[in-house]
Formats: structure tokens, C-alpha cells, sequence
């Protein structure tokens, strides 16, 4: 009969295998594990009995589901009563547009018939006076309108046919009469003459008037003369008029022509330099960018001369050339400080922005002040380990939070939000542990009020220090929170006072920072403390925009074996929905489900709102920045180039010896080598340690001490063990913080011991771990053959009974034959029947073909074995 398993049986009550398990126990139903079977008559005992959990569930998801149609249903009215009411509103409003819209038409429209009416007015009046003052030339003329010198050359042939037909018409009708004027004359001269001859005597009277004949004459033929010259000269005079002004007209259009084609070319690159102005406008502004950083080019530090000119669009050797003036010759390849860089881009009139590399990673945004909205503030706890920060935010919750920790120390960043009348205020609790510095940080940069808490009868401790300087590098203001004022030997009065010595100065001292006494545990002064809050925050006037894409910081991350990725985010701007792309450091993905604090689904963040997010492909670094983008290629293209850049800076990166890593780093070497910077409280812990060193067998790994002195850890040992190789080694002293820092950058291992003992066994285990491993031989089978047969495409096979052990498929194999080893090599193929088989155990028959060899017989035995490497142990 088919079983059940227990996992599918909770799948069906819709519970955990863990909570099923339980319900068996109570049952006296054997049941060990999620994946136990459950035979049919158990199964059905468990569905009896738990009929009423699985009615009661299913009333329950019942009442649900009514509750939450009927919350949609009453959300869906109340939307369309709000649409309607924006569309009434929206209706009006167009309506009064229109109504000013036409009102203002009408308007333009008889202002501008009066202005044609004035215009035509005037150019009547002007028209009409250039009439009356305008000279009359009977002269031909030029047309001013002709476009073209053939077309003035043509009109101009027009005119001088027309004066030619003219001029002979005119020279048709004076012929006849000049003819007989002139035969006139010569019959009076032929008679003069001839009365002279005759010698007949002339009345002075007939003689005058002949002088008069012949001296009219005369004047009639210089007058005709002259007309012909000056009809003449007005020809020539008209023809070089004409073709000077066709001339001037010809040049006049081809350089207007070439002028209007400039014209026109200078306005379209502008309109395109305006349209392309305009569109990085509009994209910076969709993108929620400063509008004043439009043609910035981001460049990252440390960038090389090849990849600058690249950025910038400019040739490299304009950018080699500018370097070579400045001084400070470069090649292609190598890197450029930042100085370097902008006086570089200045030269060239670029504005550039050197982007670090936690900038790089980083997103930039630009808000209008009208849409900017209040939002909740979001406040850090920090101060000393064990100085209370978890029991505060436990009593400002009612929570529990310090009972479910690991020694009752803070190990992950933790959000919450908590409701003070009708304003919220979120709290991020920050580890105070030590080792957790680096948290410690993050914490404060997303944070906008630290609250720092100092325990009354402990003062001011190392911790307490290191937060006061994250705070005041992150530039948030402190409030300070005396706690455990209860305790016998309690003196806030000493807190105050050692504050002062870094800085923090009560408001009661003049100072600006704002000091409240608190006990957590009795939940004294916890509601003076928040109004302390409430009141910074409203003098910080702290606001946001809503209404756009969502970005924030990753607080925490984790990889969580049923629900994949889970990302504890906080949102510092806009909204946050389910079925966003975002993008967090090299991860990217769509929002599935968000979680508030108390583990409740939600459908949106809005800024200061903390929220657990799935969805993730991968598991993001806490700290990270996360943005929304509006197409999910985007994210993964911006992700993948993340990615990819970190993998190319990983390889580059010089790897640091440590000592767990000490073996697979120097097991090439012939000679393995570890390196020491050894520094202790006093030096007799430093001689102590060397001679113990000293004593281990150095035959195959040499220990060199580089340097050892007395004294705290500093930046300068860490420079020397990241030049060196080399693993610093720390008896009775510390690291500051400048060195765990430096230490945490380059990569180099610190080793802190307070007993001798362990900081050589430590050593020692390294060095026995570097010592090349010994080889074994275990064998694991053997099989008898009974006889041997052919098999195509594989030669001879043995038929085998496994007699000892188990010979699997990866064995290294002996033939032997009459005690002798005949071959030793690979197994080709081993099966059972005809299926390939990966082992065969004893007592059972199969063929057996070996690598490379066919002399196979009866009789013949073949071992199995493996080679095993055991690591030294000295």
C-alpha cells in the first residue's frame, strides 16, 4: 500500500513539518524526521483528529478572504467616489480653461485685424506719397523683380527692339519731308545761281531771305545729328545700367542665397543642441537627477590616460600632450591622480566629477522642494556593549528582543518602528560589540539622530568613543541617554563631564547636545527621551519625496532556505511596491513580498519605513544602496557590469597569506615560507614566543620573524605585512582603529592571543598543514575471474564474482596472475547483465573490461584499490 510522507501530510493541514511532527508526537505516532512515511491506517487516525484544526483553519482563511473582498470592495467605491470627484473637478477646471482660453482668443483676433487695419492704413498713406513725390523719367527702366541675370538680359533686349522700332518709325515719317525741304532749297540755290549767272539783279530783300533758307537748313541737319547722338548715348547708357544692376542683382541673390543656407544650417544645430538640451533635461528629471550636473562626466579615481580620453571623447594624445606641459609625463596605461584629472578636463573646458569607489556604487538624486513631504526620522542606537541600547529599544517596544540573543549581545542590524501619538519614529539597533564596527558604521549613515547611550556606572568606554566618531562623520546630532540611573554608584554627572572631553557638551552647558537620564530596565524617563527625539526631528524639519521610484540602504541580508533572499531594507525616498526591479549593490531582481518589522505583509514602503523584501537572485551586502528601475533589463545590465568590475578588481587584488589559507597558497613551493610581525605588551612575551618558534622543525617551512617590538598594533605593522606577506601576530595588545581599518582594507590577517600556548599551537598547526601530505594505499575489493569473453567496440572482458569487499568504477586495478602483478592501470567498463553499473559489491557476478589490456584468463584475480593522501600530523 502507498505512504505518506510527513511533509505532504502538512502540506495538506497547511502547516510545517515541524508543527505536524508535534501533532504526531501528541498522537503517540512514530515519526522522525519530515521525510518518515506513515502508513494509510495512521494517516487516516491523523485526518480524523485533525478534522477540526483543518475545518477551523479553513473558517479562519474563509473569514479572511470575506474580510479582505470586503476591504477591497469598500477601497475600490471609495476610489471610484475619488475618481469621480477628480473628474468632476478636472471638468470645471477644463471648463474654465476653455471659457479664459477663448476669451483670450477673441482678444488676440481683434487686436490683430486692428493692427492689419493699421497696417494697411499706412502703407496706403505710404504708397500715395511716393506717388506724388516720385520723378517722371520717361527713361526705360530696369526690373528690380527679375531673379535672374538671363531674365534681366532678356527684358533689356525687349526694351532696346522696342526703341529701335521706334526710332525708325520716327526717321520713316520725317524722310519725306527732310527730302523735299532739302530739293526746295537747291531749285532756290539752282535758281540763285542761275539768276546770278544770268546776272539778274537781286532785291536785298530776296537776299536775305535766301541766307535765312540756307542758314535753317543747316541748323535742321546739326539737329538731327544731335538727336542721333543723344538717342545713341541713352542706349548705351540704359544697356550698361541694366546690366550693372543685373550684375549687382545676381551677386546680391547668390550671397543672400549662401547667407540664408548658413542661416538655416546655424538655426537647425541649434535647434538640435536645444533638442538635445532639452531631452537630457527631461531625462535628468524622469531620473530624479540635479538638473545643474547635465554634461558632467563622472570619472572614476585612479583612472588611467587611456581611459579619460575615452570618457571625454578626446584623443589621447591631446591629453598625453597636456600632461607633458604639466609636468608629469604618462603613458596610455597608467593611472592619474585627481589633481591630474581636473586640470586636465579644465584645460580642455570639460566639467568632470572624480567618483570614488563607494560613490561609484552610489546613486544621486535631485528633488523639488514642492515635492517634498515630512517623513518619519530614523534614529540609531549606539554606545558600549552591555550599556543597554537593546533593553531601551525593548522597552520603547515591549518586545523581547535581548532574551533571543546570543549572550545577550546584538549580532545583526535590527529595524523597528514604534507610534508616539500620531507620529512615528524608526529605531535601527547597531551592534555594540566590537567586532561589529564596520555594522557600527553603515548604522550611522543611514541614520538622521544617534542616540547614544552610556551606562551611569560605567562611563565612557572604547565603544562609546568609536560611536561618537561615526556619528560625527556621518554629521548627524546626538542625543544622549544616561542609562542605568538606578544602579547604586550611579553618577550621570561623571558621564556628562567625560563627554565633554570628546566633544559632546550638555544644552545645560552650553553645549548643543541633549542629555536625558533613563533607566531601561524600570522605563524611567523613556517618554522625555522620545519627546527629546520628536523634538530634534522637528528642528532637522526632515522631508522627503514620495511620489517616484524608491531608493534606500540594505540594512541586512541573509539566505534563507525556504524563501531564497531576504533583504532587510530601509526606504529613504519614495515608494517601494511589490513587482519592482530593483537594483542592491550586484543584485538585482523583482520585489515578490514585503514584510514590516513585526512580520506582516505590506504592499508599499514610503520613506523611513524599514521592510524585509524577497526576491533578490542573490544575497546583497549590508550597506548596500538599492534603487528601483522601471525596466528590469536595466537592473540586470547595471548588476552584471557591478559584478563583473568587482571580479576584475578581485583578481587583481593581491591575496594575503593567513593561516588557514597558508597551505593552499604555498604547496607549489619547494621551500614554504611564514611570515611574522610579532608585537606583545612586554618583551619577555616577544622572547618567549620566538624561542618557541625557534624549536619547531624548519626542515620544509621556514618561519621567518620580520619585525617584533612592543606596543599596540599599528597602521605602519600593517603596511609592512601588506608589503612582506605576512600575518601579524599580537600577544596582550590590540589593534587601534586606524589598523584594524587599514587591516580590513588591504586584506591582512590579525592574530590576537592573551595565552602563549594557543598562539603556538596555532602556528604550529599551520606549519604541520604547509608539510606535504603522505600517500596511502586502501583497497577496497577483489574479484575472481571465472571466464572472459569478447565484446564489440571493447576487446576482452572478464566475467567476475566479486569475492571481497566492493570494486567500483573509479578503482585503480591489479591483475594478478600466480601471485604476480601483470597490469595495473584503469577500469574501461564494469557491468551487471547489460547496464553499466558504478560498484559492484561482494557475492554478486559482472564483466569487468580493463584500459589498454586484453590478456585476460580464467583464474586471474583482480584487486582493487585507492590512493588515499593523510595529512601529517607530527
Amino acid at each position: 500500500m502507498a505512504k505518506t510522507r510527513v511533509h505532504d501530510l502538512a502540506k495538506e493541514f497547511g502547516m510545517t513539518s515541524k508543527e505536524m511532527l508535534g501533532h504526531l508526537a501528541d498522537m503517540m505516532i512514530p515519526a522522525k524526521s519530515a521525510s518518515s512515511a506513515l502508513e494509510d491506517a495512521y494517516v487516516m487516525v491523523v485526518r480524523k483528529k485533525m478534522a477540526p484544526i483543518l475545518e477551523a483553519r479553513a473558517a479562519e482563511i474563509e473569514a479572511a478572504k470575506k474580510a479582505e473582498e470586503e476591504a477591497r470592495a469598500k477601497a475600490e467605491a471609495e476610489e471610484r467616489a475619488r475618481a469621480e470627484a477628480e473628474r468632476v473637478e478636472a471638468e470645471k477646471r477644463r471648463e474654465v480653461e476653455r471659457a479664459r482660453a477663448e476669451a483670450e482668443r477673441k482678444k488676440a483676433e481683434e487686436a490683430r485685424k486692428k493692427a492689419e487695419a493699421e497696417r494697411a492704413e499706412a502703407e496706403r498713406k505710404r504708397k500715395e506719397e511716393e506717388e506724388k513725390n516720385r520723378v517722371r523719367d520717361n527713361a526705360p527702366k530696369s526690373v528690380p523683380s527679375m531673379t535672374s541675370l538671363l531674365d534681366q538680359i532678356a527684358q533689356q533686349e525687349k526694351i532696346l527692339k522696342a526703341q529701335r522700332e521706334e526710332a525708325a518709325a520716327k526717321k520713316a515719317e520725317q524722310a519725306p519731308g527732310g527730302r523735299g525741304r532739302r530739293g526746295n532749297g537747291s531749285s532756290r540755290s539752282q535758281r540763285a545761281n542761275a539768276s546770278a549767272n544770268d546776272s539778274t539783279p537781286v532785291s536785298p530783300e530776296k537776299a536775305a531771305k535766301a541766307s535765312r533758307g540756307k542758314h535753317k537748313g543747316h541748323h535742321e541737319s546739326e539737329g538731327e545729328d544731335r538727336y542721333s547722338r543723344m538717342a545713341k548715348a541713352a542706349e548705351e547708357y540704359n544697356r550698361e545700367r541694366v546690366l550693372e544692376e543685373a550684375r549687382a542683382s545676381v551677386e546680391e541673390a547668390s550671397r543672400e542665397s549662401a547667407g540664408r543656407r548658413k542661416k538655416r544650417k546655424e538655426r537647425r544645430q541649434k535647434q538640435a543642441e536645444q533638442a538635445a538640451k532639452e531631452q537630457a533635461i527631461e531625462e535628468a528629471i524622469a531620473n530624479d537627477q540635479n538638473v545643474a550636473e547635465i554634461g558632467m562626466v563622472k570619472v572614476p579615481t585612479g583612472s588611467t590616460v587611456a581611459e579619460l580620453a575615452e570618457l571625454l571623447g578626446v584623443p589621447a594624445s591631446d591629453i598625453v600632450k597636456r600632461l607633458f606641459l604639466l609636468g608629469s609625463p604618462l603613458t596610455l596605461t597608467q593611472s592619474m591622480s585627481d589633481e591630474l584629472i581636473e586640470l586636465v578636463a579644465d584645460d580642455l573646458g570639460r566639467e568632470v566629477k572624480v567618483m570614488t569607489k563607494e560613490e561609484e556604487n552610489s546613486f544621486t538624486f535631485y528633488d523639488d522642494p514642492a515635492d517634498l513631504l515630512p517623513r518619519a526620522p530614523v534614529v540609531t542606537v549606539m554606545g558600549h556593549v552591555d550599556h543597554g541600547k537593546t533593553s531601551l529599544l525593548d522597552a520603547i517596544r515591549h518586545t523581547g528582543v535581548a532574551e533571543g540573543e546570543a549572550g545577550g549581545i546584538t549580532q545583526a542590524i535590527g529595524a523597528s518602528q514604534v507610534k508616539i501619538g500620531d507620529r512615528t519614529i524608526t529605531f535601527i539597533d547597531t551592534p555594540g560589540h566590537e567586532t561589529f564596527t564596520a555594522m557600527r558604521a553603515r548604522g550611522a549613515k543611514v541614520t538622521d539622530i544617534v542616540i547614544l547611550i552610556v551606562a551611569a556606572d560605567d562611563g565612557v568606554m572604547p565603544q562609546t568613543v568609536e560611536s561618537i566618531n561615526h556619528a560625527k562623520a556621518a554629521g548627524v546630532p546626538i542625543i544622549v541617554a544616561v542609562n542605568k540611573i538606578d544602579k547604586p554608584g550611579a553618577n550621570p554627572d561623571k558621564v556628562r563631564q567625560e563627554l565633554t572631553e570628546y566633544g559632546i557638551i550638555p544644552e545645560e552647558w552650553g553645549g548643543q547636545n541633549m542629555f536625558v537620564n533613563i533607566s531601561a530596565k524600570k522605563k524611567i524617563g523613556i517618554d522625555e527621551l522620545l519627546e527629546t527625539v520628536i523634538l530634534q526631528a522637528d528642528v532637522l524639519e526632515l522631508k522627503a519625496n514620495p511620489n517616484t521610484f524608491a531608493s534606500g540602504n540594505v540594512l541586512e541580508a541573509k539566505l534563507d532556505r525556504g524563501r531564497g533572499s531576504v533583504a532587510t531594507v530601509l526606504v529613504t525616498r519614495g515608494t517601494l511596491r511589490i513587482g519592482d526591479a530593483i537594483v542592491a549593490g550586484m543584485s538585482y531582481g523583482r520585489v515578490r513580498a514585503m514584510l514590516d518589522p513585526k512580520g506582516r505583509p505590506v504592499k508599499e514602503a514610503k520613506p523611513s519605513d524599514p521592510v524585509e523584501i524577497l526576491g533578490l537572485q542573490s544575497v546583497p551586502a549590508a550597506g548596500d544602496e538599492f534603487r528601483v528601475f522601471t525596466d528590469e533589463r536595466e537592473a540586470r545590465s547595471l548588476a552584471e557590469q557591478r559584478a563583473l568590475k568587482a571580479r576584475i578588481e578581485e583578481q587583481n587584488r593581491v591575496k594575503h597569506v593567513t593561516l588557514e589559507t597558508l597551505f593552499s597558497t604555498m604547496e607549489d613551493a619547494e621551500v614554504k615560507e611564514l611570515n611574522l610581525v610579532i608585537k606583545a605588551d612586554v618583551q619577555g612575551s616577544i622572547e618567549a614566543l620566538q624561542d618557541s618558534l625557534d624549536k619547531m622543525d624548519q626542515s620544509e617551512v621556514r618561519i621567518n620573524t620580520i619585525h617584533s617590538a612592543v606596543g599596540a598594533i599599528t597602521e605602519t605593522d600593517v603596511t609592512l605585512a601588506d608589503a612582506s606577506n605576512a600575518i601579524i601576530i599580537g600577544f596582550g595588545v590590540r589593534p587601534d582603529a586606524k589598523a584594524r581599518a587599514a587591516a580590513e582594507h588591504q586584506g591582512v590577517e590579525i592574530r590576537t592571543y592573551s595565552v602563549i600556548y594557543k598562539a603556538i599551537e596555532d602556528i604550529d598547526a599551520a606549519r604541520i598543514g604547509m608539510l606535504k601530505p603522505t600517500e596511502e594505499e586502501h583497497q577496497t575489493g577483489s574479484a575472481e575471474v571465472r571466464d572472459t569473453f569478447k565484446v564489440p567496440k571493447v576487446g576482452i572482458a572478464a566475467g567476475c564474482m566479486i569475492t571481497e569487499g566492493e570494486i567500483s568504477r573509479d578503482d585503480n586495478v591489479r591483475l594478478v596472475r600466480d601471485g604476480i602483478v601483470v597490469f595495473d592501470g584503469k577500469i574501461a567498463s564494469l557491468r551487471r547483465y547489460k547496464d553499466d553499473v558504478k560498484s559492484v559489491k561482494a557475492g554478486f557476478e559482472c564483466g569487468i573490461g580493463l584500459e589498454n589490456y586484453q590478456d585476460i584468463k580464467p583464474g586471474d584475480v583482480i584487486e582493487g584499490y585507492k590512493i588515499v593522501e593523510v595529512a601529517r600530523t607530527e
